[in-house]
């Protein structure tokens, strides 16, 4: 087919997906799969041929994240069920002193960050949050900005967060590289955040007052919290194992010793060792019968199961742009622009971001259109996972009405849509550009 048509329809699929999402209101994963069977049918994919071309796409992605998402929920939902956030924030308060409390509230966000999903992280810390913002008579949203800035970027940046292990499953390059190169840049973002917005945090918009109400108990579990080190394990076991499991082949240790490591570094080991380490500290070890942890780790499951379903449907529109030649067509057309890769990932990303609101879904959009030019560029691993990480980037800027997100904080800070406008997606943006910044001065040493 002509690259002229090809364009044509790569370019009529983006904008039908973004219609369907967001003025039809059509959830993402029936979107994704009603574009990507369209797409491949109007390329001349053959009608035997169509559910291989879907379904493979849909099943190599889920045969990789499913379990990595699943596990990540699971750790997630045992810190988040035995209040082992809330021991985190309060044992860094103290710490770091009352008058250092922004900076303690934005380390807890970016530890609780790494295992648990945005949403369930915002709703675990608010009321942390809104109890010190009481205590110093501050507005909630002093505190709760910087908070869920911290807990966006480590979700749009780092594994097991499904955007960004969709993403490395897509380029395939290893999930611990990206790790290595996000953790940093995460870490400097947030900093810079802290810091460029402190002036934003202190402005004054007009928020209702916030009440936080008592959570129900859960069955089984014990009232007291853990000790602040066993969330602290918990939260950096598996980050630990896939990084030595990364660097286990180029260190001198005995044979046995650094295939175990590997081993133990494979994401979904490394998270499944996690799972027992969770139950053990956070569950057993403080007389939570075994069958309510169990019961707890299956109650993860299904608050996850349409991320799992949407990131499956993401990677089958990108297998399609692919296989159909259409990535390729736009990859070449956005080279002759002569923007840089790194720029072009971040911007496609942001766009699409900004059009239909979710993450995930702009992550797995742009990786079939960014994934025919990475192929032809010949980029090494370490580049590979920095373009990934600018998608990333770009996936945190612009959160608005359309994005879920974006309602979730106003609400829980008690902020009018306009002033969620000047605030959460002035802060979002200036995270986003940030990251970008960040990315940009690694990437000529790689």
């Amino acid at each position: 087919m002509a690259t002229t048509n090809l364009l044509l329809i790569g370019l009529l699929s983006i904008l039908s997906l973004l219609i369907l999402i967001i003025p039809l209101k059509l959830p993402p994963f029936i979107a994704l799969i009603s574009v990507a069977t369209a797409t491949a049918l109007v390329s001349g994919v053959a009608p035997a041929q169509l559910a291989q071309a879907v379904e493979g796409g849909l099943g190599k992605t889920l045969g990789h994240v499913s379990v990595i998402i699943a596990l990540g929920a699971m750790v997630g939902r045992m810190i988040e069920i035995s209040g082992g956030a809330t021991a985190l924030s309060r044992l860094l308060v103290t710490r770091l002193g009352s008058h250092r409390v922004l900076l303690a509230l934005a380390l807890a966000a970016f530890a609780v960050g790494v295992p648990v999903f945005f949403e369930v992280g915002v709703i675990m810390l608010i009321p942390l949050a809104a109890g010190l913002a009481m205590e110093r008579q501050w507005p909630l949203y002093r505190l709760g900005l910087p908070m869920c800035g911290v807990l966006l970027v480590v979700h749009a940046l780092l594994p097991p967060h499904p955007g960004a292990v969709a993403v490395a499953t897509a380029f395939g390059v290893e999930v611990g590289r990206v790790l290595a190169f996000g953790l940093p840049i995460a870490a400097m973002t947030c900093v810079l955040l802290l810091i460029t917005g402190r002036r934003l945090f202190e402005r004054s918009y007009r928020a209702s007052a916030f009440a936080s109400e008592p959570q129900a108990p859960v069955a089984g579990l014990v009232e007291e919290r853990p000790a602040a080190g066993r969330v602290v394990l918990v939260i950096v076991c598996p980050i630990v194992l896939i990084l030595l499991g990364v660097l286990a082949p180029s260190l001198p240790l005995p044979p046995a010793m650094r295939a175990t490591l590997e081993v133990l570094g494979v994401p979904y080991v490394a998270l499944l060792a996690d799972v027992f380490l969770a139950m053990g500290l956070l569950g057993l070890a403080r007389g939570m019968p075994l069958r309510d942890v169990s019961a707890q780790l299956a109650a993860a499951i299904p608050g996850i199961a349409m991320i799992i379903l949407i990131t499956g449907a993401g990677g089958a529109f990108a297998s399609i742009m692919v296989q159909t030649g259409i990535g390729a067509a736009l990859a070449t057309a956005m080279q002759a622009t002569g923007l840089p890769i790194l720029l072009l990932a971040y911007l496609i990303t942001l766009m699409i971001r900004a059009a239909q609101g979710p993450t995930t879904v702009a992550l797995m959009t742009t990786a079939g259109i960014i994934l025919p030019m990475i192929q032809t560029l010949g980029l090494n691993p370490n580049q590979t996972a920095l373009v990934g990480l600018a998608m990333g980037a770009g996936g945190i800027g612009l959160s608005h009405v359309n994005d879920a997100g974006f309602w979730i904080v106003t609400r829980l800070l008690g902020l009018s849509v306009a002033d969620g406008l000047r605030s959460w997606t002035l802060l979002t943006t200036l995270a986003s550009l940030f990251a970008l910044g960040c990315i940009a001065c690694i990437w000529p040493f790689v």
